[in-house]
């Protein structure tokens, strides 16, 4: 199960791009999750300090 990024609450400070093993995470007027791409590790989940993240069910 990949993971998605609430953009209402994400305030783009990178930790979860910097934290993905993968690279899944990319950057662009909001930063989005590639779920062909992410292995639901939770890195980037654990990294994020407001919460933004979670798995996309």
């Amino acid at each position: 199960m990949a993971y998605k990024i609430n953009p209402d609450v994400c305030v783009a400070c990178g930790s979860c791009q910097s934290e993905c093993p993968s690279g899944a995470i990319k950057e662009g007027d909001v930063y989005s999750i590639d779920p062909d791409v992410c292995i639901s590790c939770g890195a980037c989940a654990d990294a994020c300090p407001m919460g933004a993240i979670s798995p996309d069910e």
